[in-house]
């Protein structure tokens, strides 16, 4: 029974509302934040990412940039920059990339039902990374990157926030990659109630995107409810900012994978111990693998096709999927990374920046690419039922959500 409200949301004054709203703070390092501070001064990342506002020796992580952060939101909260709706509603937030649109619904999710497994991961999180946002969530007293998650379409669902849409958004802008956002307020209690008892009938809500941030807001709620023994379980903190998004509209992009070098053979030798594993297929053209198994090869100038002989097929919900067969039969066995996670000879593109990054990386830095097929929405879901983990960067999702838009006070 997922437990998924409504809330009062902190967002941008209509008219500033494009130039506020950023990409997520881990699509930047500091100098590209800088940057992108530097083209529009109200960008969301001077309070994501608080140290630019300080000089290069200030630590990234130092209490100060908490503070600053914290400072600077209560600042535009003051003059009017961010408003806050006086009711609880939900949001309609649609994302349309070149010409396909996904809509979500802003909502805050239970950190019970996160504990509880009713939201399901499927990936495991590191706790240095976690401590960022987890200091950034507790000092702001805000959460202000919705967790992306994904649920299995539900005709209610679909229906009301059809009918929402009917309606004039009070947001809708380009941001400067080519995204159109655009945002509806649901409010109506009846529209408020269906939704909120269609996903008290769902048993099972995914994490698509975000799972440290997922777990440091877990994280923050459960510290409060230490420093406070008398919650009763209605409070904010008990919950965090999320997008929900229907399985139908999610398309997920592959996450490729390019290596150093061939772990000391030769590429005569290379070819002949993959031949034991793939089906090879030369090819004149660019390589875009056409479905689940196959995989494109870029080595020396050359596109190959790749196809796995039947053998190396699973119907394990992880070793079946492509990049758990590359990893198992390919990357670990015959180029000698065998986790790579760590490995420094291994790296990954994800697949919104195409093949064309594939050859330059070869041609510049790396020996040999892998084009991915796609892991599918059902595929993750099914990892996730089963308790299971996928391997590291399975899934690359388009287009990004904006921090900034939507805020949930704690």
């Amino acid at each position: 029974m997922a437990d998924i409200r409504a809330f009062s949301c902190v967002r941008p004054r209509a008219d500033l509302a494009e130039r506020i709203a950023a990409l997520p703070y881990d699509v930047y390092n500091r100098q590209e934040a800088k940057a992108e501070i530097a083209r529009e001064p109200l960008s969301f990342l001077r309070i994501d990412r608080a140290e630019t506002n300080f000089d290069d020796s200030v630590d990234t992580y130092a209490p100060e940039v908490y503070e600053k952060a914290k400072a600077l939101l209560r600042e535009m909260i003051e003059d009017g920059s961010f408003v806050k709706d006086g009711k609880s509603c939900y949001y309609v937030y649609e994302l349309t990339m070149e010409g396909r649109a996904q809509t979500g619904l802003v909502a805050c999710a239970s950190i019970d039902d996160y504990m509880g497994n009713i939201i399901k991961k499927h990936e495991n999180t590191r706790e240095e990374k976690e401590q960022d946002r987890i200091c950034h969530v507790d000092v702001c007293n805000a959460q202000t990157g919705p967790i992306f998650l994904a649920y299995r379409a539900k005709d209610s669902i679909r229906q009301t926030v059809a009918r929402v849409k009917d309606e004039k958004p009070v947001y809708d802008f380009l941001s400067p990659d080519g995204i159109r956002h655009a945002v509806w307020v649901m409010e109506n209690e009846s529209d408020i109630q269906t939704v909120s008892e269609a996903f008290a009938g769902m048993d099972s809500i995914y994490i698509a995107d975000g799972h440290h941030r997922c777990a440091s807001a877990v994280k923050v709620g459960l510290n409060r409810r230490q420093s406070h023994p008398g919650y009763d379980g209605t409070e904010e903190f008990n919950f965090f900012l999320a997008v929900l998004f229907p399985d139908e509209d999610l398309m997920i992009m592959p996450y490729n994978r390019v290596v150093k070098d061939l772990n000391g053979l030769s590429e005569t030798e290379f070819m002949d111990k993959l031949s034991q594993r793939y089906e090879i297929e030369r090819r004149d053209t660019e390589v875009t693998p056409g479905h689940k198994g196959q995989v494109g090869m870029y080595l020396k100038g050359q596109w190959y096709l790749l196809t796995p002989k039947p053998e190396l097929i699973s119907d394990d919900p992880v070793e079946g999927l492509d990049v758990s067969v590359l990893q198992n039969y390919v990357l670990s066995p015959i180029l000698g990374i065998d986790d790579p996670r760590t490995d420094k000879r291994i790296d990954f593109v994800g697949g919104i920046r195409g093949n064309e990054e594939l050859m330059r990386r070869v041609h510049t830095d790396m020996e040999v690419a892998f084009s991915m097929y796609p892991t599918s929405i059902q595929e993750l879901f099914e990892v996730a039922d089963a308790g299971m983990l996928m391997p590291p960067k399975s899934t690359w999702f388009e287009p990004k959500l904006r921090s900034g838009i939507f805020i949930h006070e704690l």
